[in-house]
């Protein structure tokens, strides 16, 4: 009888999830134990695959790819593991190799520890599956309790990520906190300083390429002394420059919890809702002010785009200017011409958009001359400056009430809304739960059933779908009030203002409404009402005081 000759395959691994108990679990450890098991046996050692680093909840790792490769090419007719947890915790593709790849292979399993060997017939292997199912739930146990703890510690304001958003670096003293690189955060702010006044992520992107500033992965990378390994242009991009804008960690705030797995044994990221991410205010010191974070956030929510023109200048109003009776934006449009001396000269206007799109149908053309609304705003800018410097109790008074007034009436409103669409969801349910009963009792017939069924269920879901937005507006009118002494305290700033810029504008209006010119006589009379930030119109504030003196 020829003896057969077992040529083995010894596999270790060890990863961050597993226990590790001093030096008994170690690579070299489990190495050297197999190895002296193998020399007992008195078989051939062919190789050694090792996974070190890598989780046991799925197998596509490299070394146990590159251990069933040679199995297949039967290179090996033997693997031996330490233990079955160091060949895999995931008791399904467990089971595929244990039961099925390998019987049919003929190579023979042995897991030393445990007690296993598949070639034996003593009824060793039938508590393989249980030991198997015991090791996934211990590795299920361990990502619920890594997760807990993570969860806490972002609850807690610590920073769990690996690199810290570009003008940060980590704490010396606390690698969870961040503390300010004062290397980079000077051109953080002047990122933020361009998005405030109106430019478009991929200018701020360009000119920072066209000026050989280095994007945040080169930069890391050139501090650790070697060369970007990943296959990028190097270069600044739209997307780079759209995520450091948006992120709070600049205002000192730490938002955390984003993406996250599918489960244990996925390492795919997924996108979290809003509603479940981590938020954390006041956890380090910001780099920007509060007013221009909301500054490039209300640019941001009015979608600002700014055309090219033929000579090159571009309206300082875009996107800021509305038409007060149809609501559309108003449509920035330059004539040129030429003076008798040759020189050329520009009119610059807007027009309502929706009449620009079409015609007088739909709206009248409600036209003004930029330089007309420069001085109506200067103007206005000027003179609720001087209220604010001068009568700021007074003014802030009748600001609050004015506020309070709508708040109240939207709120009301919406509540009311929202008490009639629960009120008839439940209604709808009980005349559902009803129909099944009659038609369980044979008092209302199938094809009614169904066709009333269907009408309900349909009603139900729209009125189920819209309690959610109806709970959110009340929320946000509640939450929303706006800050009138954070107003008056920006805008006091521009009492003796004698130009506007775009930074002025996107940081004190939010919209301007443009009235349909109307004459009287030879003049030309036309509503401009300037909307603030925080505060609304403020000129509704005071027609309203005045009112009440009379």
């Amino acid at each position: 009888m020829i003896e057969k000759t077992y040529n083995v395959g010894i596999y270790c691994r060890l990863s961050n999830d597993d226990e590790r108990d001093g030096e008994s679990v170690s690579i070299e450890n489990q190495k050297l134990l197999l190895q002296r098991y193998v020399r007992e046996q008195g078989w051939n050692e062919i190789d050694v695959y090792i996974d070190d680093g890598y989780s046991g909840t799925n197998f596509q790792r490299p070394g146990v790819q590159r251990l069933i490769a040679d199995a297949k090419a039967k290179r090996i007719n033997v693997i031996l593991v330490k233990d079955l947890s160091r060949f895999g915790r995931n008791y399904i593709e467990f089971g595929q190799y244990t039961d099925y790849l390998f019987p049919s292979i003929g190579c023979r399993f042995i897991a030393l520890n445990n007690g296993i060997d598949t070639m034996r017939n003593d009824g060793s292997t039938d508590v393989m599956c249980f030991l198997n199912l015991f090791n996934e739930f211990y590795s299920r146990d361990t990502s619920k309790k890594v997760k807990a703890v993570k969860k806490a510690c972002a609850e807690n304001g610590k920073y769990m990520g690996t690199h810290p958003p570009y003008g940060y670096k980590r704490d010396p003293q606390d690698k969870h906190h961040f503390i300010i690189d004062e290397e980079t955060a000077p051109l953080v702010r002047r990122m933020f300083a361009m998005r405030a006044s109106g430019t478009p992520f991929r200018k701020i992107a360009t000119t920072l390429n066209d000026e050989g500033i280095q994007p945040p992965g080169e930069l890391y990378y050139q501090r650790q002394g070697r060369a970007n390994p990943r296959r990028v242009n190097h270069l600044w991009n739209e997307s780079t420059v759209k995520v450091m804008l948006r992120n709070e960690a600049y205002i000192g705030n730490m938002v955390q919890g984003k993406c996250g797995t599918l489960s244990y044994k996925s390492k795919k990221l997924v996108c979290k809702p809003k509603e479940e991410w981590i938020r954390v205010e006041g956890t380090h010191e910001p780099i920007i002010s509060r007013e221009v974070w909301d500054t490039v956030a209300a640019i941001d929510q009015k979608r600002v785009r700014k055309s090219d023109t033929a000579d090159g200048i571009k309206s300082i109003f875009t996107g800021l200017v509305y038409c007060a009776d149809c609501g559309f934006k108003m449509r920035n449009q330059v004539e040129r011409f030429t003076y008798k001396d040759g020189t050329p000269g520009r009119y610059s206007s807007f027009i309502c958009g929706n009449y620009s799109r079409s015609g007088k149908k739909a709206c009248t053309i409600h036209t003004i001359y930029e330089d007309v609304l420069k001085q109506l705003v200067l103007a206005d800018i000027r003179e609720k400056a001087q209220y604010a410097e001068y009568d700021r109790e007074r003014l802030l008074t009748q600001i609050i009430r004015m506020k309070d007034k709508e708040l109240h009436s939207r709120t009301a409103s919406y509540e009311q809304e929202l008490k009639a669409a629960s009120a008839r969801v439940s209604e709808l349910e009980r005349l559902m739960q009803n129909l099944y009963e009659d038609k369980c009792t044979g008092v209302v017939p199938q094809t009614v059933f169904q066709t009333l069924m269907k009408k309900y269920e349909m009603e139900r879901a729209q009125k189920a779908a819209a309690i959610p937005e109806l709970e959110r507006k009340v929320r946000a009118q509640m939450e929303n009030r706006h800050d009138a002494g954070q107003w008056a305290e920006i805008i006091r700033r521009y009492t003796e203002i004698t130009d506007l810029d775009e930074t002025i504008l996107f940081e004190l209006v939010d919209r301007i409404e443009v009235g349909e010119a109307q004459k009287c006589g030879k003049t030309r009379i036309q509503d401009v009402k300037v909307f603030y930030r925080y505060v609304g119109c403020v000129d509704d504030a005071l027609a309203q005081e005045r009112r009440e003196a009379v």
